[in-house]
């Protein structure tokens, strides 16, 4: 029992749960300062990658408005579609193997592996190495539609 309360796991959550209760006391003593604080924030931007358009290959604006729409719906179907993928697999995770009307529900071995970060975390605990090292994610694309077109891009 007490592993489980000092499990790192137990720790991010009540430090979760701090941020949330803190969030809700400034919200009740100084809600204009929470809501200015959250409004000046612009989205974080990630620098652009390596092995983009030239100036002089950039597409016809009619064509990244075509794309950039297509893109956006490809993601919002995307996201529709994972709700249901996720809704369909609680219920289909629960069941033991077996043929349910004309559906086979199996499993399979994964060929995918991870890192086993707690291994990988008390080996460099033990080791006396500091933390372990960690690199950031690919940045995500993001398209968003503005009100005035712009005269010029970049």
């Amino acid at each position: 029992m007490l592993q489980f309360l000092t499990s790192p796991r137990t720790a991010r959550n009540v430090r979760g749960l701090l941020g949330t209760v803190a969030a809700a006391v400034r919200s009740v003593i100084a809600p204009a300062a929470l809501v200015e604080q959250l409004a000046d924030k612009e989205p974080a931007t990630a620098p652009d990658p390596a092995g983009l358009y030239e100036a002089s290959e950039i597409p016809a604006v009619e064509t990244i408005e075509a794309a950039a729409r297509e893109y956006e719906r490809a993601v919002d179907q995307a996201r529709r579609a994972d709700r249901g993928k996720r809704a369909a697999k609680k219920v289909l995770d629960r069941l033991p193997s077996g043929i349910y009307g004309t559906w086979r529900v199996f499993r399979t071995p994964s060929s995918r592996q991870t890192p086993d970060l707690a291994e990988i975390t008390a080996t460099y605990k033990r080791l006396g190495l500091g933390p372990v090292p960690m690199k950031a994610c690919a940045p995500s694309l993001k398209v968003e539609a503005v009100e005035q077109p712009a005269l010029v891009v970049a």
